[in-house]
């Protein structure tokens, strides 16, 4: 019998799972991996944004900014965004989600790009969200990074260029974050973890 040093390291293992909730895809399992700063949003939050966010979602494009498990931008596209944009700095999370993205009916209308998000905002050209049809930015983007960075402000400050002139952007943070200005809040919710919220972009 081996010892207990003797043993090979454990494989590791996704810590839990959750599941697209609606649409086209609703009930997909979307591993949730050990990772410090991991932290997916709860299914009743998901249920209430969606909920606010349905009308506007059809043909949407999308940008979700710290994928990690692509519960947001995969719900997204699920519920009739045309394409989003997943970004993930962690290459096996950003594999898995590429890999999960491929066996899904559509979802070549998910791009996963493994970078650092602000580095990816700054060098990416301002009009990266255009849909070729004189439309430049993107519609919705979601902002959920993992709390201990405190990176909502230099996220909120690097999309200026990246979004739609009336886009949405939805916040999740420990307490309340404002992104600014030209964001104007339009619903916002609390748990006993969380506060999430949803802004429209208009005039400062």
């Amino acid at each position: 019998m081996k010892r207990p040093a003797d043993r090979a390291p454990a494989t590791p293992k996704p810590a839990g799972v959750v599941r697209i909730i609606g649409g086209d895809w609703r009930g997909t399992r979307l591993p949730v991996a050990d990772r410090d700063g991991l932290r997916p949003t709860a299914d009743r939050v998901r249920e209430t944004l969606f909920n606010w966010l349905q009308p506007m979602l059809p043909g949407a494009r999308v940008l979700d900014l710290f994928a990690g498990t692509g519960a947001l931008g995969l719900e997204a596209v699920s519920r009739g965004a045309r394409e989003a944009v997943l970004v993930e700095r962690d290459p096996p999370l950003a594999e898995g989600l590429r890999q999960l993205a491929a066996k899904l009916p559509g979802g070549e209308r998910v791009q996963v790009v493994c970078a650092d998000a602000l580095d990816w905002l700054r060098r990416t050209p301002g009009g990266f969200g255009s849909d070729g049809a004189g439309h430049t930015g993107f519609d919705l983007v979601f902002v959920d990074p993992p709390f201990a960075g405190e990176l909502w402000r230099p996220a909120f400050e690097a999309l200026e260029g990246h979004v739609a002139d009336e886009a949405w952007l939805y916040a999740e943070s420990p307490s309340p974050v404002q992104p600014g200005a030209v964001w104007r809040p339009h619903r916002e919710g609390r748990t006993r973890d969380v506060h999430y919220a949803l802004y429209r972009r208009g005039p400062a």
